[in-house]
């Protein structure tokens, strides 16, 4: 089968292309494209048939795995303000591209060698893994505290923000866990707690984190609240209308996301 009829993402990379639209995570890259040629989240998603929460999901994600911004807010304007790439957004994009004639050539002298990669293709579909958690922070394993069943993991993200969480020992050697290495940390948005004033000291929640609220999305029954951590971080959470109308939350206000430790399930390559 033709190298261009399939596509895969092992590590954060496809390996195989779908189409010419769509090649090493075009659709997010489609959308950067867009965000900075309209210099609006809103445009940009119509444009790209994506829905408003979806890329703003996606935006936040990149954001939170890149070790510089990608996409900032502007204010003021004739247009009151919007959203544009950062520099280290445009360089990425022109990164991307001289990445993308690459990999096309080398797809094309692989399917020479190879004939059908079929079973190649269905190996690497195996062994692929996502994640539906809403929150995934990369960061590095500062502090390692090992214990006969269970270990604490420390885990330092870009702004100087600390996540803990609690695994089993087993775990640290399955993984091959180490001070200093690249980890990422993944919490599920039902997990986080949100709050307002609150005294860490009267908490047993490992985790509390100080930000602002970034965005906020109204839905019928539940409420999402992304909230800016800082440095460049956004933690997003779930929570019912009824407990945002209690908090009084407000974009631009003062929050704190709360998750246990045992909710952060650590991941590396």
């Amino acid at each position: 089968m033709p190298a261009h009829n399939r596509t895969i993402e092992l590590d954060g990379t496809l390996w195989f292309r779908k189409s010419e639209n769509r090649f090493l995570g075009a659709d997010r890259i489609v959308l950067l494209e867009t965000i900075d040629e309209l210099g609006s989240i809103s445009k940009a998603a119509k444009a790209v048939g994506m829905s408003y929460k979806t890329a703003w999901q996606l935006i936040n994600t990149i954001n939170n795995l890149s070790e510089r911004a990608i996409v900032e807010r502007t204010t003021g304007g004739k247009d009151g303000g919007g959203t544009r790439l950062t520099l280290e957004g445009k360089k990425i994009l022109r990164q991307y591209r001289v990445i993308q004639e690459e990999h096309r050539k080398f797809l094309e002298n692989l399917e020479t060698r190879l004939g059908s990669s079929e079973k190649l293709y269905q190996f690497l579909k195996r062994i692929s893994v996502k994640v539906s958690a809403r929150n995934v922070f990369s960061g590095t394993i500062s502090t390692i505290i090992r214990e006969t069943v269970n270990a604490e993991i420390i885990l330092s993200l870009k702004g100087d923000i600390r996540i803990t969480a609690i695994v089993t020992s087993g775990a640290i050697d399955k993984l091959g866990l180490r001070e200093g290495m690249t980890a990422y940390a993944i919490i599920k948005s039902s997990s986080v707690i949100i709050g307002k004033e609150i005294d860490v000291s009267k908490v047993s929640t490992r985790n509390v984190i100080f930000g602002i609220v970034d965005k906020i999305i109204d839905g019928p029954v539940n409420v999402e609240i992304d909230l800016d951590i800082g440095g460049g971080n956004i933690i997003t959470s779930i929570i019912t209308r009824e407990s945002a109308k209690n908090l009084n939350l407000r974009e631009g206000g003062k929050a704190c996301a709360m998750f246990k430790a045992s909710s952060v399930i650590i991941g590396v390559h």
